[in-house]
């Protein structure tokens, strides 16, 4: 038989452990506080350019840009008509919408059709990034911005490619058909090219979290906190996971992803890299990291930013069992990213985005929630065999647990000070109650679903999963 190792040696193995996941703690709270610091001063200089000049002069402006709006849509029935409404009332002087049904099982292409009057008519454009099968398009003689295609299920990168093929303008906005735009988001969100017309690539904006709010026509009017937890929590890691991360990496010129729910892309890159991948969940992260392989192979200057003034409203899954889907698929797309583009690591010839942005994205998405579970777990055993003091179990969990409540504090004064346009005491005392309460199981089972979206990707499953949505409401619930 195999002699069992002496007490000493478990002791020092168990310390060893003990404190490197400690120091790890460290490292990644550490990394956490100078992103916000980051974060603070991007705010600050899109707080200067704002006031310096109002996006409102676009209006009248004949030199700006139009826009393509691209909107896949897979059964998606219960709030398309909403996201179309809001919409077709943006401000912004010449812009098109391009609505694809991706092939959708329940009634989304009948809503559309009949909701806005469409018939069917002929029109024929190249087609320059690969889609499937067009199976009809409609429009309407008095709305002449509003454009529906009918295809064969493909995906959604594959819907955003058949908008593509059909956009006139030479901005290309990706939308996602259960979010509802801001009437300014638009002016807000193309500001930046025309300040940089020749190097600029990709704006990315805010995603914000429409559950109890309320909405009419397809425009949020009265901005108020969800009373259901899920909801609650998830505004909370939006502003602490999205919007202090994104303007961090902005501020590093580093921005790896920018959400497919809402960001504005110059089409000619777009389609010089091929136009959006098929075979991947994680679409708008792939596209971003292509380009930013494209510009850096070619050597030539480029900026991607990230910037909070432009808001787009999604409505945030209300059960487990969706959320759990959304995360474990955001992790599995996230993976298949890194490995289809892993010699961009740690590579200098892709400057930072080599270096700092996927490296960071790496160890914190994928090898953190290893991390994190070892100190759930491993500490725990090794203070029940005697192994670990019990002051060093309480100092870990300490931390953990105050600098998580405090990281996600300082998200919502920044949410505040970027975003809340009209901040209730009432509002604002729950989202603070939800950022100390998050940190005792919403954010373990997120440790777990992102787990289980590594296996999935081992295992290569596919596919998206259903979305359950239950619409837009015109009133929140009391």
């Amino acid at each position: 038989m195999t002699e069992a190792p002496p007490p000493s040696t478990l002791l020092l193995v168990a310390t060893v452990i003990g404190w490197g996941v400690f120091g790890l703690a460290v490292l990644q709270y550490g990394i956490y506080t100078l992103q916000t610091v980051l974060a603070f001063f991007e705010m600050k200089r899109a707080r200067h350019e704002e006031r310096r000049a109002q996006a409102g002069w676009m209006l009248g402006a004949k030199s700006v840009p139009g826009i393509s709006l691209l909107v896949p849509a897979y059964n998606e029935e219960l709030t398309i008509e909403s996201n179309i409404r809001s919409l077709l009332t943006l401000r912004y002087p010449r812009y098109e919408i391009i609505v694809v049904n991706d092939g959708s099982k329940d009634g989304t292409a009948a809503a559309v059709i009949k909701a806005f009057g469409l018939r069917r008519t002929v029109l024929r454009r190249p087609h320059p990034a690969p889609c499937k099968p067009i199976r009809g398009i409609y429009a309407h003689p008095d709305l002449p911005n509003l454009l529906f295609i009918d295809k064969e299920n493909g995906g959604k990168s594959d819907a955003l490619n058949a908008a593509m093929n059909y956009a006139r303008h030479p901005l290309v906005c990706g939308v996602d058909a259960d979010s509802l735009l801001d009437y300014n988001s638009l002016l807000k969100a193309a500001r930046p090219f025309v300040n940089r017309p020749n190097t600029l690539i990709a704006v990315g904006g805010t995603i914000r979290i429409a559950n109890g709010c309320e909405v009419h026509g397809g425009t949020v009017v009265n901005e108020n906190a969800p009373r259901k937890l899920l909801p609650l929590f998830q505004i909370v890691e939006y502003l602490r996971a999205f919007l202090i991360a994104r303007l961090a990496f902005s501020r590093m010129n580093t921005v790896s992803i920018i959400s497919g729910a809402f960001g504005l892309f110059k089409r000619s890159a777009v389609l010089a890299v091929g136009g959006y991948t098929h075979g991947t969940v994680g679409e708008d992260m792939e596209l971003i990291v292509k380009l930013h392989r494209h510009y850096r192979e070619k050597r030539e200057p480029y900026h991607i930013l990230f910037i909070p003034d432009p808001v787009c409203w999604t409505e945030a899954p209300e059960s487990l069992a969706v959320l759990r889907r959304q995360r474990t698929r955001w992790e599995r797309g996230l993976c298949e990213v890194l490995w289809r583009h892993r010699d961009m690591m740690l590579n200098p010839r892709y400057g930072r985005i080599g270096l700092v942005g996927l490296p960071m994205f790496a160890f914190f998405d994928i090898l953190g929630p290893f991390f994190d579970l070892a100190g759930l777990l491993l500490l725990p055993l090794f203070w029940w065999f005697g192994l670990l003091s019990f002051e060093f179990l309480l100092a870990f969990y300490s931390l953990v647990a105050l600098y998580g409540v405090f990281l996600s504090m300082m998200a919502l004064v920044l949410g505040e000070v970027a975003l809340f346009r009209t901040t209730r005491k009432r509002d604002m005392a729950l989202l603070a109650l939800a950022a100390i309460v998050e940190n005792f199981g919403y954010r373990q089972l997120n440790i777990l679903w992102r787990m289980e979206g590594i296996w999935q990707f081992f295992r290569k499953q596919k596919g998206w999963g259903d979305m359950t949505r239950t619409g837009f409401g015109k009133k929140p619930a009391q």
